[in-house]
This record gives structure tokens, C-alpha cells and sequence, in this order.
């Protein structure tokens, strides 16, 4: 018995601090992502409750007609702006410290090896309650690198980087799809951050 789950970070969001809205670029993007899944028989809809994820997951529910599940475990690691008075400079440095040192856990938020559990452990509540089927997860690139760096090996990571873990935040773009399968209690990746369905906007 295997579930099919496609994890899509948000689209592109609003510059700004906070629980921010999509930009106009990220409108686009969601309605590209939207109309690729509008051609698949998809079950569910769960997402992140931040209003990135939230938007994104709107197109899609409308393309493929299902109702939305908001999951406080699909939320980021740290989201800039949790921390009162924290700058941007000081939050991509704790971002890149609990990235380097997984179980560092920040002011705000989780480690990263917590955050990738919390990603896994809805993934296989879902696949208990929805075998054989199409699940899209709204969520953020951080979360999916961190569920990732959990979930599979180092080689497996470098077939899509030479150098996955070091990099992994600059390997999730916005709307991209990471296709994985959770098949007699394990994970199969089957694509990584897949951007192809948003070729048009050039």
C-alpha cells in the first residue's frame, strides 16, 4: 500500500516581516501549479496555517475542488518575524546555525531536525487515513529540506545535489514540487523541486 504526496513550497510571498501575503509574481505562480494539479485525481489539500501557504493552496483547491486542512506541524522551522525586534540579518543567522546544528533549537521556532519530524509525522497520519492516494502539502522549503535531510541518505540527497545538505536552502524555489511516495512504512523520493509547470514564466 503506498500514498502519493506532492510537497509544494509556497509561492512566491510579499517582501516584509511577519505572516505576509503572496506577491503578484506569486499569484502567477500559484495559478501555474494550480492548473498542473488540475489534471490529477487529487484527494487532499493540507497546508501550512501561514497565509503564504494558505493562499498558494487556495488556487489549488479550486482546481482540483477539495477543501483545505491547515496543519500547525506544515509550519516553517522559523518564520522572520516571531521574534519581536529580531532584523533580517539576525534571522538568516539563526536560520543558518540551526541548519548547520540540527538539534539547535532557536528563541523562536524549532530545531531542524524537530521540524523535519513534525513534517514526517503528518505525512504518515495522512498515509494511515489515505492509502492509495494523491495528497498535495502546502509547505515551506525549509520544512521539506529539513523532512528530507531526516528521511533519506546522503547520497540519495547528492544524486540532486553533490552538495544537498550544505546548500539546502537555496534548493526550493517557490512553487516547486518534491514528489515522494510513503510506501509499506518508508519514504521514496521521486522528484525534487520539480519547476517545470511554471516554464512559462520564463
Amino acid at each position: 500500500m503506498s500514498t502519493d504526496f506532492y510537497l509544494v513550497r509556497h509561492a512566491e510571498k510579499q517582501k516584509g516581516t511577519g505572516d505576509v501575503s503572496i506577491s503578484p509574481l506569486g499569484i502567477q505562480q500559484a495559478r501555474m501549479t494550480a492548473a498542473y494539479f488540475r489534471k490529477m485525481p487529487i484527494s487532499r489539500i493540507c497546508c501550512s496555517p501561514l497565509q503564504r501557504a494558505k493562499q498558494t493552496a487556495g488556487f489549488i483547491a479550486e482546481a482540483v475542488n477539495q477543501t483545505i486542512l491547515e496543519d500547525t506541524r506544515l509550519r516553517e522551522r522559523a518564520n522572520w518575524g516571531d521574534l519581536p525586534g529580531q532584523t533580517f540579518q539576525e534571522f538568516i543567522e539563526m536560520w543558518n546555525h540551526c541548519t548547520l546544528e540540527r538539534d539547535f533549537v532557536p528563541p523562536v521556532g524549532d530545531s531542524a531536525r524537530r521540524a523535519g519530524e513534525r513534517l514526517s509525522s503528518c505525512i504518515v497520519e495522512l498515509s494511515a487515513q489515505h492509502t492509495i492516494e494523491r495528497i498535495v502539502i502546502v509547505t515551506h522549503g525549509g520544512l521539506i529540506t529539513d523532512f528530507m535531510v531526516n528521511e533519506f541518505s546522503q547520497d540519495e540527497l547528492n544524486a540532486y545535489h553533490p552538495d544537498f545538505v550544505q546548500t539546502q536552502s537555496r534548493l526550493v524555489p517557490e512553487c516547486s514540487i518534491t514528489h515522494i511516495k510513503y510506501v509499506d512504512g518508508r519514504f521514496v523520493l521521486i522528484d525534487f523541486a520539480n519547476i517545470t509547470h511554471l516554464h512559462l514564466l520564463g
